[in-house]
């Protein structure tokens, strides 16, 4: 698989990315059915935890379900991540060794960027689909939206702040291809086990994005 074929488009068709930070690997599965059940088939397993390896391996284990690595600071990281069933990395910076490294196999990477710089850092390594991190604190949907002036043939994945409330207005933007959120699975709905609030966010995340669609 090459890395233009799993492009955001195909990973995240409803344009919604869930951001999971998770502490038992033993929920993963229940947790992917969730998302499945609110109508997304990817998800983003960040390594923010010890358990974020076992639950990359066991949400792959669905082939419909397409899990990808985040978090991801170095190639060994990554090389980590994909021999677990990641299908795509995000990294919250450029790294040219991460990049490469998943370029070098066919891996969709997307690593995080906010200023100008950032950007043609990713230009002159390939890429034209990028993470914006951290979205809220970075100038939100005026920072993205002044962005498609020079750069108008690249979209961004805008993460970090991203809720319910403003997720309407960075999914209308024109270079906004997803958006990347932990709303969708939050963290005290894992530690409960209430999956079927994750089914209920994420069907509301879905729906919207349509709306703005239409």
């Amino acid at each position: 698989m090459s890395s233009t074929q799993l492009d955001v488009a195909t990973l995240a068709p409803a344009r919604i990315i869930p951001v999971v930070v998770i502490d038992d690997a033993l929920k993963a599965e229940r947790l992917r059915e969730a998302l499945k059940a609110g109508g997304l088939n990817c998800a983003e397993i960040t390594f923010r935890t010890s358990a974020a390896g076992d639950a990359i391996q066991a949400m792959a284990e669905d082939p419909d379900f397409i899990v990808g690595a985040g978090t991801v600071v170095s190639a060994a990281q990554a090389d980590f991540a994909m021999a677990l069933g990641a299908r795509f990395v995000i990294s919250p910076g450029v790294s040219k060794d991460v990049v490469r490294g998943c370029q070098s196999i066919g891996i969709p990477v997307f690593p995080g960027v906010v200023t100008p710089t950032e950007v043609l850092a990713a230009l002159e390594l390939g890429l034209t689909e990028l993470k914006f991190f951290p979205a809220a604190t970075a100038g939100g949907v005026p920072a993205i939206k002044a962005l498609g002036g020079p750069f108008h043939t690249v979209r961004f994945v805008p993460t970090g702040g991203i809720s319910a409330a403003n997720a309407g207005d960075y999914l209308a933007l024109p270079n906004v291809a997803a958006l990347g959120g932990t709303w969708l699975t939050p963290t005290d709905a894992l530690v409960s086990g209430d999956f079927e609030r994750i089914t209920q966010l994420t069907a509301a995340a879905v729906d919207l994005a349509r709306r703005v669609e239409s």
